[in-house]
C-alpha cells in the first residue's frame, strides 16, 4: 500500500475499493497481490454481499480468473459503498465512559451517523465551521452481510457479518453535547466517518473481542486499548440492534472506542488543519487522514 506508511501488515485475504472518488473499483486482496474484480462486479455494495460475492470472488481467484491489479498507487476509497445506515454504539468501553465523566449504561447506548460521512481512509477530514472540539475515536467497525431482524440471540449474530473494519468515529463535541438535542450533529459533520482501507471477511478474523486499537496525533499515541474492554461484545450489539431495527446487507455498525479521545484529556488537544491521524486495528490494517479546514460554502461566495 502506498498511499501511507502501514504499521499493521495487510491481511491475508481482504477486499477494497481503490479510484476516484466515485469512480472506485473493486479488489480483491489474496496471495499477498490485489486483483481487480471488475469483471464480477461493478462495486462492493450490500447486495452484492447478500448475494454471495465475497465467496463468488475468492473462487474466482483460486481458479486463476482474476487479474492482478496495478490500482495500488491511486486513492482507496471505503471498501464498502455508501451503506443504507451507520449505526452507531457510545460509551461502550469502561475506560472510555470513565474519562468521559459517563455513568456505565445498562443497555447499548445508540445513536445514528449520515452515511454520506464516509469517506476513503486515506481522505482528509474537513475540520466543521466554528468547530473547536472536533474529537477523533478509532472504532472496530462491522459491515451486515445477510439481513438481521429480530435475532432470537447473540449467538445467531455471526451468520449476519460480512465483515470487519477500521471505522474512524470523528466527533465535534460541542455540536455533540453542548448545543442541545440529540447526537447526530455532532457526529453527522462532512468526512466524519474515514474507512477502511479493507474490508475482511468475518471468516478471517477468529475473534473479535481480541484485537488490538490504536490511533496516534502527529506521532503522538492517544489511545492504545482492545476489544476485548467492550462492555457490549459484538454480537450482543447486533442481537440488540435488531430488535429495534432491521439490519441489512451492507450496513455499517461502530462499535465504540476505547480510552484516550481528546475530551477525556487533561489538556484536551482537540484537532486543528494541519492534524494527522494514524489508526489501526490488528489484522484490519492501518488508516491515515490530514486533517484540514473544511471547503468554503455557498455564503462565502
Amino acid at each position: 500500500m502506498t498511499a501511507a506508511a502501514s504499521t499493521i501488515p495487510d491481511p491475508r485475504l481482504a477486499f477494497a475499493r481503490i479510484g476516484a472518488r466515485g469512480r472506485e473499483r473493486p479488489h480483491l486482496r489474496a496471495g499477498g497481490s490485489l486483483h481487480d474484480l471488475s469483471a464480477l462486479t461493478p462495486d462492493i455494495t450490500g447486495a452484492w454481499l447478500a448475494a454471495g460475492g465475497m465467496t463468488e470472488a475468492v473462487e474466482a481467484w483460486r481458479a486463476g480468473a482474476l487479474p492482478v491489479s496495478t490500482s495500488s498507487a491511486e486513492r482507496w476509497g471505503a471498501p464498502v459503498a455508501t451503506p443504507g445506515k451507520i449505526v452507531c454504539v457510545g460509551l461502550n468501553y469502561r475506560d472510555h465512559a470513565e474519562e468521559t465523566g459517563a455513568a456505565l449504561p445498562s443497555e447499548p447506548v445508540v445513536f445514528m451517523k449520515d452515511p454520506s460521512t464516509i469517506i476513503g481512509p486515506f481522505d482528509d477530514i474537513h475540520i466543521p465551521r466554528a468547530s473547536v472540539k472536533t474529537d477523533w475515536e478509532v472504532e472496530l467497525g462491522v459491515v451486515i452481510g445477510a439481513e438481521a431482524r429480530y435475532l432470537s440471540s447473540p449467538a445467531s449474530a455471526a451468520s449476519h457479518i460480512a465483515g470487519y473494519v477500521v471505522s474512524h468515529d470523528v466527533s465535534e463535541r460541542e455540536f455533540q453535547l453542548e448545543r442541545g438535542g440529540q447526537w447526530d450533529k455532532g457526529k453527522s459533520c462532512e468526512t466524519f466517518n474515514p474507512l477502511g482501507p479493507w474490508l475482511v471477511p468475518a471468516s478471517e478474523v477468529p475473534d473479535p473481542q481480541e484485537l488490538a486499537l490504536r490511533l496516534s496525533v502527529n506521532g503522538a499515541v492517544r489511545q492504545s486499548g482492545s476489544t476485548s474492554r467492550m462492555i457490549f461484545d459484538v454480537a450482543h450489539v447486533i442481537w440488540y440492534l435488531s430488535q429495534f431495527m432491521v439490519l441489512r446487507p451492507g450496513d455499517l455498525i461502530n462499535t465504540g472506542t476505547p480510552a484516550g479521545v481528546a475530551m477525556g484529556l487533561p489538556d484536551q488537544p482537540y484537532l486543528r488543519p494541519g492534524d494527522v491521524v494514524e489508526l489501526s486495528i490488528d489484522g484490519l490494517g492501518t488508516a491515515r487522514q490530514t486533517v484540514v479546514d473544511a471547503p468554503l460554502g455557498e455564503g462565502d461566495r
